[in-house]
Order: C-alpha cells, then structure tokens, then sequence
C-alpha cells in the first residue's frame, strides 16, 4: 500500500502561538497577565476585543491553559508555560472536558445561557477551573445577555468566563463592567513582517522584500489575515514570492507604476495619464483598486509633510521611500488634501458605476486639474482684479454708491457660500441676520412682541419661544395686555401658557386674547423669511456675485449672511 499523506495544515494553524511567549505585538496585555499570576490577582472574568486576526480567540486558550496549569508538583497557576502541563495537550487541541469554547454566532439565545447556568452547578472534572471561552459575545441575545450578569458577577470559585468580541460597543455596559477589559492592538508592520520572515525560514522558501511588503498593507496589522494571504501566496508562486506574482494575486498594480501615474496627472500631463491607466487596466488591476491606491499615495505624501519619519515604515516598498519624499515637496498641503476629497468621492462614484473604466478616466481627469483650481481667496480676487480692470476708478465708485451700496466695504462685511461639486468659496455679499437683541437688564418687562420672544429665550423656554415665532401673529401689544391671532393648526392651550409664563417672568399679571380681527400682522417666522428672500434677490444682484455665477454657471447661491450692519 501506498504511503499515507498527512493533510495540509494552514499557516494560521501549524503556527497558531501555545503559550504568551510566542505570541507576538500584544506586550502590554502581556505583561498585565504576568504581573497578575505574579500577585495571585486573577480575575474571574475577561473580555477581549481587537480587530479580526489579533489573536483574541488564541489568548483565550492560552489564558484557559495557564489557569490548569498542572506539572508534577501540582496545580499552580502559571503563565510562563516552558513546558506542556497535565492538561495543556488536551486544551490546545480543544478536547479538554473543562475548557468549553462557544461561538456566540450561532449560539445566541436565552437557552444556549442557560445550558451554562445549570453546568456551572458542577465543578470541574479533573483540571482546577472551569474555564467558558466564549466567542463573538456581542451577538448574544438582550435576553442572554440579562441571563448571564447574575452568574457573571458572582460565580463559584472554580469558574472563569473569557469573552472575545470585534464588536465591544455591542456588548452591554452592564456585562462590561463585571470584566476586565484588554484590547489587542493591531500588529504594526515592522513585527508582522519579520513574523512572516521567521515562517518563511522555517518553510524554507524565500520572498522578495516588497512581496512581504504588499502581504503585510494587504492583511492591515490582521496576523491571520497575513498568514492566509502568505498561504495563497506561496501556492500561487509555486513556493516563490516576487513582487509582480502577488501583485497579480491580489489584483494590484505595480507600486512603481501607481507612482508614475501620479506624477503624471499631478505635472499635468493627463493624456499621459489615461494611456497608462488604459495599460493598468487592460493588465488586470480594477479602477477601484488603481484609484485606492493612489489615494494612499495622497495619504502618505500628507503624512511626509507633517511626520517625515513616516517615510521609515517598513510596509513601504524601497520605491516608495525613496520617490514619495521628492514628490510630497513639489505638492501644498491645499492641493493634497483637495486631491484626497476627490479620490475619496470618486472611489464611491467607481464602485456604483455601470462602467467602473469610463468612470476612473472621469475621476483622474478631475484630480488633474485639480492645482489649476483657484482657492475661494484667490477666486474673489481673480474676479475683483477682472472688474477693477474694465472699469475706471470713478466708474467703479459710482456704480457702488448709486447700484450696490449694500455691499460698500464701510458698513458691511458679508460671506456668500457658493455650491458645486468639489467648489466651496467664502467671499463679499448680503444674508439676513435678525434684529439685536435689547440687553438682558432691559428686559425685565417687554415692551413689544419682539422683547417677548428674546425674553422667552432668555429665560431658555424653547416651546414658548418657538409657539411665538411660528404660532401666534402679532395683534396689538400693551403693558399687562396681549392680543394675538392663532395661525391654522396652532395649539391653542399656549395662550393659558404665555399667560403663566408672563406672571413667573414680571411678577406682573398679563391678560392674554386670542383676536378676531382680521388686521393681524405676520408671524415672526414669516417676516424672517421675507427678509432672507429679499437679500437673496439683493444679493443676486451684486455685480461681485454676478461674475462669479458667469465664472462658473453651475454655482448656487446657498445662504446669504449680512455682518456689521450699521
């Protein structure tokens, strides 16, 4: 008979870490253990939380292992773990009668609890604790949840639960409180690449520095993530990792070419450009993951120009640690940041497209022109500059005093915001702005309906005010007495209402009517939005807004905003 052929064991599992020594960028939960164990200060309850990958469910039975610590000496807990204890074989392969591991994923309810409940009676079989590992707690029930606290806060001397979640905000305050919390962090390149590299020595296979590279950004600090991308990668490199292999895996454009196309659109060359995203494309790499890609390019220039250290990460290629710098101070901080907002929208415009191509050519035109866009300063005094040349001094000051002298520099400061797609521009114009308000030592008594509706806000009555803006029209207005008209709809209980109020307020009483005249003037609201409309139709007219909107045809005119009105 033939020989039999052991099946294949993934990466993750042949090298799944036994004990705190092997496990890697987790040293300050780590050492909190050890300085626990140390002093005999073991929690019965813990919980942890971290992205996927971080070796959550891997701490769990390696703390589950330390608490059955038994050698020939007996039972002592230990977190050194030098060497296999009674029961550490039958808990690392997950057999073990006392360590009971439950995905809370397809065990979500009330009974699946309860099974716990009733088995915590019973004390462990032959290891010293009883240890609950349960997984993804968060997707436990409200009501599983509430079946657990009691048994959580206070469980019998041989019980340890340890929940693992992604999702720590899911789970209740209330079962977070009866924990101790430990987050493990995301493995940081410099560790997960020489992690990789002492697996590869071990498989004895060898691998392009920028092959690990693109693993490592690709798995996002996720250790299992890493090693089943190193996994597929081996196999798809028939046990070699080049560069332009994983590339082509993971349906990446080559780093330098991403580079170069960058250069390209950002020196204005976009014909260029759009013959080497067509090359890109027709290679394989989508537009989704091309304009990604150069949207990290983006990030890492910005991040070079605050943290030049940054340029050190050892996830970059040499390629990139060696143009990035050089191209980071060629580009303003203005235009990076607006070239992100582009990329960040146009990702979302790719991925929804029926044609992800005719809309990445749409995308990286737009990031090319990009630096010729005008900021909202430069754009008010392009314009202003434009006018001051057509026109002659005296002309200029008459048209002002005799058509705009809404706008003259002497009386007012104003802010126009202007909307179109990727354009946002503060510049010189009208918006309404509600009358001053008296000062607050003059207020004791109102004397108008205006006081009173600045009185009710003062007094922060939100309900009075807001009824008296929306609800009630002005009739007449005396000391002691009000006549108001009710608007349709109004709730007519706010008469009774202003009434009370006005007496808590003055210490005086106030005879509030409803009228039933027809000479009743309009709300407040009413009055507010006749005067914005006003402006905006002032504003429109403003020979600076005129030749902005013939700049650019697509521009709204969005809120108009009068400050220093005399």
């Amino acid at each position: 008979m033939g020989e039999t052929i052991s099946p294949y064991l993934v990466l993750a599992r042949k090298y799944r870490p036994l004990s705190f020594a092997e496990l890697i960028g987790q040293d300050a939960m780590v050492q909190t253990f050890a300085n626990a164990f140390k002093s005999n200060r073991i929690h019965h309850a813990f919980m942890l939380t971290g992205v996927r990958g971080v070796g959550k469910t891997t701490t769990a039975r390696i703390l589950a292992r330390a608490f059955n610590y038994v050698d020939e000496n007996g039972a002592a807990p230990n977190i050194e773990l030098k060497k296999q204890g009674e029961h550490c074989q039958a808990i690392i392969e997950g057999r073990h009668v006392d360590v009971i591991e439950m995905d809370a994923a397809s065990n979500t309810g009330i009974d699946d609890i309860r099974e716990i409940i009733d088995s915590i009676k019973y004390g462990p079989v032959s290891a010293p604790y009883k240890v609950y590992i349960i997984d993804e707690v968060h997707m436990l029930s409200k009501q599983a949840f509430n079946g657990l606290l009691k048994t959580l806060e206070e469980p019998p001397e041989y019980v340890k639960f340890i929940f693992a979640t992604t999702e720590i905000r899911k789970v209740p305050i209330t079962i977070l409180s009866r924990c101790q919390r430990f987050d493990l962090q995301r493995i940081t390149s410099d560790v997960m690449i020489n992690y990789l590299n002492t697996i590869l020595e071990k498989e004895e296979i060898s691998a392009e520095p920028d092959a690990l590279s693109m693993i490592v950004r690709a798995g996002d600090g996720s250790v299992r993530d890493c090693l089943s991308l190193l996994d597929q990668a081996i196999a798809h490199g028939d046990s070699k990792l080049e560069a332009k292999n994983i590339s082509a895996m993971l349906g990446l454009a080559d780093r330098s070419v991403i580079i170069d196309l960058f250069e390209l659109l950002f020196s204005g060359k976009v014909a260029d450009a759009l013959e080497l995203f067509e090359k890109l494309y027709n290679s394989g790499a989508a537009p989704q993951i091309i304009i990604s890609e150069l949207a990290d390019l983006v990030h890492l220039c910005t991040r070079f120009k605050i943290i030049p250290a940054s340029i050190d990460d050892i996830s970059l290629t040499p390629d990139e640690r060696k143009r990035i710098p050089d191209i980071a101070n060629k580009l303003n901080m203005r235009l990076l940041t607006r070239s992100w907002q582009i990329l960040s929208k146009g990702l979302d415009e790719v991925k929804n497209a029926n044609n992800d191509k005719q809309s990445g050519d749409m995308v990286l035109i737009k990031l090319a022109y990009a630096s010729d866009l005008p900021n909202p300063d430069e754009l008010i005094k392009k314009i202003e500059d434009q006018q001051k040349s057509q026109l002659t001094n005296k002309t200029h000051i008459s048209s002002e005093q005799n058509n705009i002298s809404h706008s003259s520099p002497t009386n007012t400061r104003s802010v126009l915001a202007l909307s179109q797609p990727n354009f946002t521009a503060q510049s010189q114009t009208m918006s309404a702005q509600p009358e001053a308000a008296p000062k607050a030592n003059k207020m004791a008594v109102p004397t108008s309906f205006n006081e009173l509706v600045i009185l009710a806000g003062q007094k922060r009555d939100l309900a009075v005010k807001r009824a008296l803006e929306n609800d009630l029209k002005p009739v007449s207005f005396e000391k002691g007495r009000i006549e108001v008209a009710l608007v349709e709809g109004a709730n007519p209980t706010i008469i009774a209402t202003l009434a009370a109020r006005l007496k808590s307020w003055t210490n005086q009483t106030w005879l509030v009517t409803i009228s039933s005249k027809e000479n009743s003037q309009p709300t407040i609201r009413e009055i507010n939005e006749a005067k914005n409309q006003a402006n905006f139709e002032i504003a429109k007219k403003d020979e600076l807004i005129m030749a902005i909107f013939e700049t650019f045809p697509n521009s709204k005119l969005i809120n108009v905003k009068i400050t220093d009105e005399k």
